[in-house]
């Protein structure tokens, strides 16, 4: 597994208050890493700046320090992550949740800019329903 040299540690800004999360729309592949292992594919269900939902074929084990990447409109986005609790009650496999635990800074500007783009096509979808958005 190849990490970029400098690393920015990644924390919550907030843990009180939770990172608004985005539902992806449409099929967004994702590739997970651990040490020494293949890639698995997967794809990305829910992002926010802290972490998201991955759907996969088969659970991976909890607590596990991975590499996650996948490609975005403003591009790829690769960074650590920590495998959290995977629910598997689907009948096309597993969601698991992760959490980033470390984003180069280029990284993190692409998420954050791809997090500010769903964010305002999901206010715009709304306003055009008259959905609210919390």
């Amino acid at each position: 597994m190849t990490y970029s040299p400098v690393m920015t540690y990644f924390h919550q800004p907030n843990p009180d208050k939770r990172a608004r999360r985005v539902r992806i729309r449409g099929a967004v592949g994702v590739a997970v890493r651990s040490e020494g292992s293949q890639a698995v594919r997967g794809l990305l269900h829910v992002l926010s700046a802290t972490g998201g939902l991955l759907v996969l074929s088969k659970a991976l084990e909890q607590g596990v320090v991975v590499e996650v990447a996948f490609r975005t409109s403003h591009g790829i986005v690769r960074g650590r992550a920590e495998l959290l609790s995977p629910t598997c009650q689907l009948a096309s496999g597993c969601l698991q949740p992760f959490r980033f635990v470390a984003l180069d800074d280029e990284h993190h500007a692409r998420l954050r800019m791809t997090l500010e783009s769903l964010l305002d096509q999901t206010l715009i979808g709304q306003a055009q329903t008259g959905l609210s958005f919390s």
